[in-house]
């Protein structure tokens, strides 16, 4: 089969989206499919790549904005897989119109919720609606800078244009199958969540807590991605401020932090944790096992992630998970148990991984859960599911033909 992927996240960013763009295209390939994938590249060197999209750094974000062109891809794809509906994405949607070709969306993002700590939604989404045409009024706009329910029912307006225009839309959740509800169209909604391999490493615990500063019989609670506010950073310190009046020795890890350090570190200072804190830069995917082995616990703080695979790697490294979502307790096996979840208050969440920490049965228990859910879900199962919904849309879902382009 041949498969174009359009991302705006650019290759090699400690991001979801991209890692999970990155492991779809590596199965995809290793399957013996033809895969095109356009992404963010360098200004120059986005000439010479195949396909590689020219963009320009965003300054202080981790961020690339592509100017696609995207006219003469031989051999034309037969299924366009849109990731993002950033320019890149954009342009993958309006070149599967103009020839054809049904468009698979995987709804990675939560854009809705986004758009409270993100200006760049809003200006995303005034680039999407002149792109597609969709003769937006002034009025209308206007309404992206109102926050609350005018900006809410906008971006649902737009998000309504590119569901009329797909022909399946993977969901890498049950929690974002379910948020569907609020859309008055909604084409077949496949859940199909990435399954990612967690790759060896050689760094033993002993190592990793050394360079740390960690003595070896520390509680460590581990904390992987970024720390902007959608993610909660203030409720975690708040957590692991509750934690420490029970396990004074304890730390906490964030790891993959490279914007906001001094903005947590101020956090940390108000909470009184800021001297059982390490904050470290993100580290190549190669060495992620290192640091799921050097914890004690998993805390995940964010309730906006549609999926997070940094819950599956620690599960697959044995590492119990705490989170404070319990929409993403579920798991991809259908009778796997559900992840242990909280309430997202400082208190419960501070409870719950004092227990993990406290009681080695409890700990014992979910890290077993947790182990064999991620084996029952493989690599390939994802890839199986992911041609499954491919075929399904080829087949039974020819692109519709709304009244403008």
């Amino acid at each position: 089969m041949r498969i174009a992927h359009f991302c705006d996240s650019h290759p090699g960013r400690t991001d979801g989206v991209a890692i999970s763009v990155a492991t779809t295209v590596s199965l995809l390939r290793s399957a013996g499919h033809d895969v095109q994938v356009y992404q963010p590249a360098p200004l120059l060197r986005g000439r010479d790549e195949p396909c590689g999209v020219r963009s320009v750094p965003v300054p202080m974000r981790n961020i690339r904005v592509g100017v696609p062109r995207f006219s003469g891809m031989r051999p034309v794809p037969q299924i366009v897989h849109i990731h993002t509906p950033g320019p890149v994405g954009i342009g993958g949607l309006r070149y599967a119109r103009a020839h054809e070709i049904p468009v698979v969306m995987t709804w990675h993002t939560d854009l809705l919720a986004y758009s409270a700590h993100f200006m760049e939604i809003q200006v995303g989404a005034v680039h999407a609606a002149q792109r597609l045409g969709l003769g937006w009024t002034a009025r209308d706009y206007l309404r992206l800078a109102r926050p609350g329910t005018d900006r809410r029912a906008q971006l649902v307006r737009l998000g309504q244009e590119f569901l009329d225009r797909t022909a399946v839309v993977i969901a890498p959740s049950e929690k974002t199958a379910a948020s569907f509800a609020e859309f008055e169209r909604v084409p077949p909604v496949w859940t199909v969540p990435t399954s990612v391999a967690l790759d060896e490493c050689p760094l033993g615990r002993a190592e990793v807590r050394r360079a740390l500063r960690i003595p070896e019989s520390a509680p460590v609670v581990l904390a992987v991605g970024r720390a902007t506010k959608e993610k909660d950073p203030q409720l975690l310190l708040a957590s692991f401020a509750r934690l420490l009046r029970h396990l004074p020795d304890a730390r906490l890890v964030m790891l993959g932090v490279k914007q906001q350090r001094l903005t947590i570190l101020r956090l940390a200072r108000q909470a009184g944790v800021a001297h059982a804190l390490r904050i470290v830069r993100p580290v190549p995917h190669s060495r992620m096992a290192a640091y799921y082995g050097m914890a004690d616990v998993l805390a995940f703080a964010s309730t906006t992630d549609t999926q997070g695979l940094v819950l599956l790697e620690a599960e697959q490294a044995g590492l119990p998970v705490v989170l404070a979502d319990a929409a993403l307790a579920g798991r991809p096996g259908e009778e796997a148990p559900g992840r242990m979840s909280t309430a997202p208050d400082a208190d419960s969440f501070a409870a719950a991984l004092t227990r993990v920490l406290t009681d080695p049965a409890l700990h014992r228990s979910v890290a077993e859960a947790g182990r064999a859910a991620a084996e029952s879900y493989s690599t390939q199962r994802y890839l199986d599911h992911l041609l499954a919904a491919y075929t399904f849309a080829r087949e039974s879902h020819p692109v519709p033909s709304p009244a403008r382009t």
